[in-house]
C-alpha cells in the first residue's frame, strides 16, 4: 500500500519523506522529490528526524507476521508515532483500519487482529494530533495480505471445505480506491478526527469472493459444506501455502466471524470517490498480476516485433473493432484455426481473460491471454498467461494521424527451452508470425476501407 501511496504522491509533485527500517529497500521505487531515512515505530528516539516539519503523516504500520504479541507491538508504535507527531508539530495523521463490529453490537466479540485494528487508531488519537481513520474491509489488489489469503487459498486447493464463516458478510474495496482515498485525505480540513468507513459498492460473502476469484482465473474448485468447522479449525487450510501466509492468513481468518460492512456512508458523501465494483476490483487485480509475472519471466532471449498501419477511421472506431473479441476471428489466418472458448466477453476492458485454441502446424494449442493495462482510444496491452510462449507481451497503441490513426503494435516474445528454442524461433515461428500480422494487415484494409 506504501509503495502505491508513494507513487501517487510523487505523481502529484509532493515532497515526500519515507520512514523505512531499511533505506536501502527503497533506493529504486522513488523519485528525486522523495527523502528516505532510517527509523523504527517501536524506536520513539528515531522518529524525531523523520517527523520534522512534516504536515500530513501517513501511517500504514502493522505487526501482524511479528508473532503472537503483534497486538502489543501495533500498541506501543501507535503512541510512539502519535506522541512523536505531537511533539514535531504534524498538523494531521492519516491512518487506515479495518472495519468490524462486534461485542457491543450483539454479534461475536471482535477478532485479536480487528481490535487490535482499531486500538492502533484508538492510540493514535491519544496523541491528541487530529487523525483521520480510512476503515476498509477485504482490500483488492496484489499486496494486501487479506487478498493474498484468498488468492492463496483458490489456487492451490482444488477442494476446500466450505465453514459456516464463509457466509459472513464483507464489503470489499479495490486497492486504488483505497490509494484514491489516502490521497484524497490531503485535502481534508484540520483541526478534528474523523473516521470514514470506505467499501465497494457490493456486499458479498468470503465464499462470494473467492467464487468470483476463479471464476475470473478459469479455475474449477469444489467447496464442500462443513458448517461445525470453526475459523480456528478451517486457518489449518494455510498450512498447505508457505509458512508466512499460513502465520499471518490464521490471523485474518480468525477474524471473519466479524460482518466487515460499511454502516456509514459519510465517505461517498465527504469525498468524490466511487469504488469499484467487486468484479471490476478483482480483474484489475489479476490483470496487474499478469502484468508482472510476464515482464519478471524476460531473459535475454526476448525477441521484438513491431508494425505500423495506417488506418482511415477515427481511433474511436478503431478501439471499439478491437474492444470486442468476437472479431478477433476476422484478422487471423483461417489455417490457425481460430476459435474462442469459455465464457465469453461481451467487451473488453483492463483484466478480460481470453481462453482460446489455434492450430500450429500439426499441434492444436491452447493459449490464455488476459488485458492487463486498457486506455480506451488510446492503448491496450495483453499478455499470454498460459500458451506455447514463454513471454508473450503485446501492446497496441493508437494515435491519431491525418485522415484516421495510427496503429502501432509492439510484441515481446520469448520461446520456452532457452537457447533450444531458437533455432525453432529462426526456422518457424518467426516467419509464421510475420505471415499472421501479414494477414491481419490485409484484414484490417478490407474492414476499414479508404475513404
Amino acid at each position: 500500500m506504501g509503495g502505491r501511496l508513494l507513487r501517487e504522491l510523487e505523481r502529484a509533485g509532493d515532497r515526500v519523506r519515507c520512514l523505512a527500517r531499511r533505506p536501502e529497500r527503497l533506493a529504486s521505487v522513488h523519485g528525486a522529490q522523495t527523502e528516505v531515512v532510517r527509523g523504527d515505530v517501536l524506536d520513539r528516539s528515531s522518529l524525531a528526524p523523520a517527523l520534522a516539519g512534516v504536515e500530513t503523516a501517513y501511517y500504514l504500520v502493522h505487526s501482524l507476521e511479528a508473532g503472537p504479541d503483534f497486538a502489543a507491538r501495533d500498541l506501543e508504535a501507535a503512541r510512539n508515532f502519535g506522541q512523536a507527531a505531537r511533539i514535531a508539530g504534524v498538523r494531521k495523521i492519516v491512518y487506515l483500519g479495518g472495519l468490524g463490529t462486534g461485542g457491543a453490537s450483539g454479534g461475536e466479540p471482535l477478532s485479536e487482529h480487528l481490535r487490535s485494528r482499531q486500538e492502533t487508531g484508538n492510540a493514535l488519537r491519544e496523541s491528541a494530533v487530529p487523525v483521520l481513520e480510512f476503515r476498509a474491509s477485504v482490500v483488492i489488489g496484489a499486496g494486501s495480505l487479506s487478498f493474498e489469503m484468498i488468492r492463496a487459498l483458490v489456487e492451490r486447493l482444488p477442494v476446500m471445505v466450505w465453514p459456516r464463516w464463509v457466509t459472513v458478510a464483507t464489503q470489499p474495496i479495490g486497492i486504488e480506491d483505497v490509494v484514491a482515498y489516502l490521497l484524497a485525505a490531503r485535502g481534508a480540513p484540520f483541526g478534528e478526527s474523523r473516521i470514514y468507513e470506505i467499501g465497494g459498492p457490493d456486499r458479498v460473502s468470503y465464499g462470494d469472493l473467492m467464487r468470483e476469484y476463479a471464476r475470473q482465473r478459469g479455475l474449477s474448485r469444489t467447496f464442500l459444506p462443513v458448517p461445525v468447522l470453526t475459523p480456528q479449525l478451517s486457518s489449518l487450510w494455510l498450512g498447505l501455502v508457505t509458512p508466512v501466509q499460513a502465520r499471518v492468513g490464521r490471523k485474518l481468518i480468525a477474524g471473519v466471524r466479524n460482518p466487515t460492512v460499511v454502516t456509514d456512508d459519510a465517505a461517498l458523501r465527504d469525498f468524490p470517490i466511487r469504488p469499484r465494483g467487486v468484479r471490476e476490483a478483482v480483474a484489475r487485480a489479476l490483470a496487474e498480476e499478469a502484468s508482472r509475472a510476464a515482464k519478471a519471466r524476460r531473459s535475454g532471449g526476448v525477441q521484438i516485433l513491431e508494425r505500423e498501419q495506417t488506418i482511415p477511421a477515427s481511433a474511436r472506431e478503431v478501439f471499439a473493432f478491437f474492444s470486442d473479441p468476437g472479431n478477433l476471428a476476422r484478422l487471423t489466418p483461417p489455417g490457425l484455426r481460430f476459435r474462442i472458448v469459455g465464457p465469453p466477453e461481451r467487451q473488453l476492458s483492463a483484466g478480460s481473460r481470453l481462453e482460446y485454441r489455434i492450430r500450429w502446424t500439426f499441434l492444436r494449442l491452447k493459449w490464455v491471454t488476459r488485458i492487463t493495462r486498457w486506455e480506451p482510444d488510446v492503448e491496450f496491452e495483453d499478455v499470454q498467461e498460459e500458451g506455447p510462449y514463454r513471454v508473450w507481451i503485446h501492446t497496441h497503441r493508437f494515435e491519431p494521424a491525418a485522415g484516421g490513426v495510427v496503429m502501432r503494435d509492439r510484441v515481446e516474445y520469448e520461446l520456452p527451452f532457452g537457447a533450444l528454442g531458437r533455432p525453432a524461433h529462426r526456422v518457424l515461428v518467426r516467419r509464421q508470425l510475420e505471415e499472421i500480422f501479414d494477414f491481419r494487415r490485409r484484414a484490417i484494409e478490407e474492414i476499414f476501407p479508404a475513404r
